[in-house]
């Protein structure tokens, strides 16, 4: 009962602290901040922002209204990350799902654990923290990727270190956002898998992307069936090659057929047996109009 009692006291004491103008904590640096920084204390809901670099955008109301219940009869059981902002501001850095549920319960104050970060690491802190989760989409995933690489000018390799991913992973979600809009929107609401996308994303032309993705809902075809889809496709734009025929064509031989016979002097007879294949008949009327074949052939 005694350590109960001490521990509230403590609260109250860390959140006057806070709203204390007097004392502003603005750095790990500044008087008190030791006693602020790194620990939990109870936050006024209205002094917490929603976090403009939360990669997470979408938020299902039924689920949220389940926590709100079971925040109402349990409590916040973990509590929000914030960071310091200016006097009695703070801005959400992970647990946006826990504060809006907690709005929706009712609640005036909620747990927050109190950090002091900028920008940069405030971005990557709730990447970090929310990419973790397995109710955040692959587009929101892909997003918040691409965010590091635009804002905070990271490379994918440096971003690997990061986030704790293979490059190849990180590789794949970004070219999700290479898929038409429409696609993009069908893996975010669950129409399609990451695995979908991955294999729609082989084919560069948007119209094509959004055939194939209007195929896969009306079929309900697999990643599988997708992707030997996508195969056939990109089957059908490569040049067909031209088989040349190798046997002589009626005009060549006919040419060639009186070319002989003048040479020999005979009527010569020519068949073509196939695969460009034939025989060549040349008759002679006596043994001296053989002879005379023979030395023509001899030379």
């Amino acid at each position: 009962m005694t350590k109960a009692i001490k521990k509230q006291a403590l609260g109250r004491g860390l959140s006057a602290l806070l709203k204390d103008p007097d004392n502003d904590i603005k750095s790990v640096s500044d008087k008190n901040a030791d006693k602020v920084v790194g620990n939990i204390i109870e936050l006024e809901l209205d002094a917490i922002e929603i976090n403009p670099f939360q990669p997470r955008s979408n938020f299902n109301e039924e689920s949220l209204k389940e926590l709100a219940s079971s925040i109402r009869e349990l409590g916040v059981i973990q509590p929000i990350t914030v960071r310091k902002m200016e006097f009695n501001k703070f801005q959400l850095i992970s647990g946006e799902r826990r504060l809006r549920a907690s709005k929706l319960a009712g609640l005036s104050v909620i747990p927050a654990y109190i950090r002091i970060a900028n920008d940069n690491e405030s971005l990557i802190m709730a990447l970090v923290e929310n990419i973790q989760r397995h109710d955040l989409d692959p587009i929101e995933i892909a997003l918040s990727y691409q965010r590091l690489i635009d804002e905070i000018q990271l490379t994918q390799e440096q971003m690997s270190d990061r986030v704790g991913k293979k490059r190849s992973t990180i590789t794949n979600y970004l070219r999700l956002l290479k898929l038409d809009p429409i696609i993009q929107t069908g893996i975010r609401d669950g129409f399609i898998s990451m695995g979908h996308g991955r294999a729609i994303i082989n084919i560069e032309d948007l119209d094509a992307q959004t055939d194939i993705y209007q195929k896969i809902l009306r079929d309900n075809l697999s990643v599988r069936e997708t992707e030997s889809l996508v195969k056939n496709y990109q089957d059908s734009l490569k040049p067909k090659q031209i088989v040349k025929s190798t046997k002589p064509t009626f005009e060549v031989i006919e040419a060639e057929k009186k070319a002989i016979a003048t040479y020999f002097g005979t009527n010569v007879d020519v068949k073509v047996v196939g695969n460009g294949k034939g025989k060549i008949t040349i008759p002679f009327h006596s043994e001296e109009d053989f002879k005379r074949i023979l030395k023509l052939i001899d030379n």
